[in-house]
């Protein structure tokens, strides 16, 4: 299990702190439920900067590859993890609801124990669509409907019903 890595937030801004590092997705427990298999790895950068205006914040970036479960036919759908994002650094609860009416602003609220991995783990499950599917025509559910005129053509012995359809039969 990776260390987790806790920063002063604002501190970190104020020193121009970059921390970097690997992650395995089956380590992230809330996006646990929503993966394939525990393959995979993720690469991040966080770095505290200011910006154009002078307010503090962080760069994240994010990137590598996941196995999520298709929602349609619950087979393996590779995802690929390219985010770059900066989230504005706020010391009032009454500052994050002015800066929430502004939909090209990303705030949190700064802490003293801020830990990187959680705000990683939240990052990637925004970015996931809330139902993740194969794209059209991709997806082995599909290929159902050809599936089922090989299966009409096998013999009755083969399905698991057979021996209830011949009973239903005789009476």
């Amino acid at each position: 299990m990776s260390v987790r890595f806790v920063i002063d937030s604002l501190d970190f801004v104020r020193n121009a702190g970059i921390h970097h590092g690997k992650i395995p997705p089956v380590e992230l427990l809330r996006l646990y439920d929503f993966l394939f298999d525990s393959e995979g790895e993720l690469i991040y950068q966080v770095c505290g900067r200011f910006d154009q205006d002078g307010k503090p914040g962080l760069y994240l970036e994010i990137s590598g590859r996941l196995h999520l479960r298709c929602q349609r036919c619950l087979d393996k759908l590779t995802r690929t993890i390219n985010l770059q994002t900066f989230l504005l650094l706020v010391e009032k609860e009454a500052e994050l609801d002015l800066v929430d009416e502004d939909d090209t602003v990303d705030a949190i609220l700064a802490t003293s124990e801020l830990d990187v991995l959680d705000l990683i783990e939240d990052e990637i499950i925004l970015s996931l669509s809330i139902s993740s599917c194969h794209p059209e025509g991709e997806c082995s559910m599909h290929n159902l409907a050809s599936n089922e005129d090989n299966l009409i053509g096998k013999t009755q012995a083969t399905h698991p019903f057979a021996a209830l359809a011949a009973l239903k039969n005789k009476n």
